[in-house]
């Protein structure tokens, strides 16, 4: 059987996109693209050899040897599901704002091999992220990044890189592999066993042709970036929080490094060695850097010099935080006798907050003044992030926003940040006792469909504290989104209901319902929920704002559901009122309340919904439970196109108040089924009364459909002005809306 291998596009002057694909017992095949295939009728099985490439925003799975030049697309979000190798003679070429997310651990990474090249074209605002797709990553989630080179090294004519298994080294000192600019690697590290482990970016006998600038590793298992062998310099590179070493080299490395910034490493700020076997092997390390700051914690040094040590010369060297300078073991005579011969010069060394000063360990020559201290800016500013490191980095106070996956179950009380990007991966429930306070401009970006959404349960509350300048916003991951990317928001509370004593909410599968009308689940204000509803089957989806048994303690004001797949937003029962509500483009009913909800509605703007603008009832299965829904409200607008109804009064009704009542572009105005005996009697007993409801643009006027009572005057018209504007979007709901004029 045939399936796609590798649905990437590969850009060439004419813009045509070729497609490849390769049986499965092709060893060499390309990397795979799962499925969302686009533009015809291949699903990822068979694809008789001219595939469409997958869809803008879906997931690309990555994996594979690439045997020509292939380009990523930075609007799709490639996953990394085993060992993809740029094989020689081969490119590949990966876009600004690319995000890669790995998973396997150590049959998870990227390699280029020699004679491949890569080319990461990151940016400072957009940079190439390759990370772990762990809901909870951690370092060691993946393997890394390896480039193999020609260049020399002092471990033979040729090797096989420690991960990979790729013949690296040889006699070409200009070996061009590429370029790498504004890469962040993030939760590197796999590991086989104590001695055999990945790094974040790891360079095997890369050549002076490469340009490697603008690299962060960031809470990588092991060495962060190492060098081994070669010509390569580095520009620019960041080490943040490596379980082992910060900055790596050895094996010959005759390069250049400038403006390094390390920080928080577990093991050696640098660590700059010769050869582990031939502390004389040659070619001799031999290193130059300058503009370089260590900010510890360090274990080992803010330089280890180490298996022969080498050449290095250093200057513009800030330390911060590290007791320890410099660490030569007592047993290393190669790396000694280089100290004795002054192969090691440090020129402009600062040393802050330090608890005893300079210090450095086992060392025991004459030769102890290869450290001449002075004033130091380091990689810029010192111990603070450089300048250069704005933006594109994480875990500096300069980095840019940094991502967090929301999932699993708050206990205690939590606080988001707004300055954090939050990725909704799956359910994020509050359980009894817990908080979550959401501060005012918190975007959360939801993916999963069904399995996405935020719930609070009985006993659980909520803290949205958004604001008409700074609302928080629940919304789709997607590239593109849709009504139904993502679950929505879900509270559930202990107010009474007429479904029973409890009962088992529809989405989320949580207790809802008691006695406690003021119970309260918190407050929520200045809220924007879009592209919710996200759907199980025909009779269970998600809306966007479902609200059980919620009590009157609870604060809803100033929340809106923008294109939402299902209702906007739903009561069903409980005590709790809600003001200052927007449905927008609900693919079903625009707000929907039942099940004996026994609340206030005030300033309601309804707008485009599919359905109903408002459906209310009392019970789908007894149309006479009690407590009998029992719902007040007033000054509401509802603007068409609505199928239902501006009211849908429905299995049972109910004991429904309403005034000021705004409807335009809907001719319909009441729908009751023919065969909704109670609610029809509730109709003759003068539960529904409506007043100051005005129709415009309604081709036949107010309109009450399948009701044949002889009581029709529960419809009082009059001049009402609605939410706010009549038709038009109130001016309470400026600013923090959307889809609004």
């Amino acid at each position: 059987m045939k399936k796609i291998i590798f649905s990437i596009a590969l850009t060439m002057l004419s813009s045509l996109f070729i497609i490849s694909c390769s049986d499965d017992d092709n060893p060499s095949k390309q990397p795979t693209c799962s499925d969302n295939i686009q533009n015809g009728d291949e699903t990822g099985v068979d694809c008789g050899g001219s595939c469409s490439p997958c869809a803008p925003g879906q997931s690309t799975e990555l994996q594979g040897d690439i045997t020509e030049d292939v380009t990523l697309d930075s609007s799709k979000e490639y996953s990394l599901t085993g060992s993809l190798i740029v094989e020689d003679g081969a490119s590949l070429t990966i876009p600004a704002g690319t995000v890669i997310k790995a998973t396997g651990g150590t049959s998870a990474y990227i390699a280029v091999a020699q004679g491949g090249q890569i080319f990461i074209n990151g940016t400072a605002a957009a940079p190439v992220v390759m990370t772990s797709a762990a809901i909870n990553p951690a370092a060691g989630d993946w393997g890394g990044l390896v480039v193999c080179g020609k260049a020399p090294t002092n471990v033979g004519a040729t090797a096989i890189s420690e991960v990979g298994d790729l013949t690296y080294g040889g006699d070409v000192a200009n070996d061009d592999s590429g370029s790498i600019r504004y890469l962040r690697l993030e939760y590197t590290g796999a590991s086989f066993n104590t001695t055999k482990e990945f790094n974040g970016l790891s360079l095997f006998g890369v050549g002076s042709g490469t340009t490697l600038e603008y690299v962060q590793s960031y809470n990588g298992g092991d060495d962060g970036i190492e060098f081994f062998g070669g010509t390569v310099s580095g520009k620019y590179l960041v080490s943040t929080n490596s379980g082992d070493d910060s900055i790596d080299f050895a094996d010959g490395w005759a390069g250049t490094g400038e403006y390094w910034y390390i920080s928080g490493g577990l093991q050696a700020g640098i660590e700059g060695s010769n050869n582990g076997d031939n502390g004389n092997a040659t070619p001799v390390t031999t290193a130059t850097l300058s503009n370089i700051t260590v900010v510890g914690p360090v274990g080992e040094g803010a330089l280890y010099y180490k298996e022969g040590g080498g050449n290095f010369t250093i200057d513009n060297f800030y330390v911060s935080g590290v007791d320890l300078g410099v660490k030569v073991k007592s047993t290393d005579a190669e790396a000694a006798t280089r100290l004795e011969a002054d192969a090691l010069v440090m020129t402009n060394v600062q040393f802050n907050s330090i608890l005893e000063g300079f210090a450095y360990t086992d060392y025991a020559g004459l030769n102890q003044d290869f450290i001449q201290e002075g004033s130091a800016t380091g990689a810029g500013n010192g111990a603070g992030a450089p300048d250069w490191a704005a933006g594109w980095t994480r875990g500096l106070e300069n980095s840019g926003s940094e991502v967090v996956q929301l999932s699993g179950e708050i206990t205690g009380d939590v606080a988001l940040d707004a300055s954090v990007d939050y990725e909704l991966t799956s359910a994020y429930v509050v359980l009894d006792g817990g908080s979550l306070t959401i501060p005012a401009g918190t975007v959360i970006k939801a993916t999963g469909g069904t399995s996405a959404y935020i719930a609070v349960a009985q006993g659980g509350q909520i803290f949205i504290e958004g604001s008409s300048s700074d609302p928080v916003v629940m919304t789709s991951g997607a590239a593109i989104p849709a009504a139904g990317d993502w679950g929505g928001l879900v509270v559930c509370g202990k107010a009474p209901t007429n479904v029973g004593a409890t009962a088992i909410s529809e989405v989320g599968d949580l207790t809802y319902g008691g006695t406690e009308a003021n119970d309260d689940s918190g407050s929520i204000r200045y809220l924007r929920l879009e592209y919710t509803g996200a759907t199980f089957n025909s009779t269970k989806e998600f809306n966007g704002l479902s609200l059980f048994g919620v009590g009157s303690g609870t604060t809803l004001e100033y929340v809106q559901s923008y294109n939402g797949g299902d209702d906007g937003i739903e009561f069903f029962g409980g005590t709790v009122t809600g003001k200052y509500l927007v449905s927008t483009n609900s693919g079903d009913d625009s707000i929907d309340f039942a099940d004996g909800w026994a609340g206030t509605g005030e300033y309601w703007y309804i707008s485009g919904g599919l359905q109903a603008g408002i459906e209310g009832s009392n019970n789908g299965d007894n149309g006479n439970a009690t407590p009998v829904t029992t719902a007040t409200l007033s000054n509401i607008t509802v603007v068409g196109p609505v199928g239902e109804g501006a009211l849908y009064y429905k299995e049972g009704g109910g004991n429904f108040t309403i005034d000021n009542f705004y409807v335009s572009g809907v001719d319909l105005g009441v729908k009751v089924k023919s065969t909704d005996a109670e609610a029809a009697a509730r109709l003759e007993a003068d539960a529904l009364v409506m007043t100051n409801v005005q129709f415009v643009n309604s081709i036949g006027g107010f309109v009450v459909t399948d009701y044949t009572g002889a009581n029709l005057d529960f419809v009082q018209e009059g001049t009402a002005t609605g939410a706010g504007n009549g038709a038009d979007a109130p001016t309470w709901a400026a600013g923090w809306t959307v889809g609004l004029e």
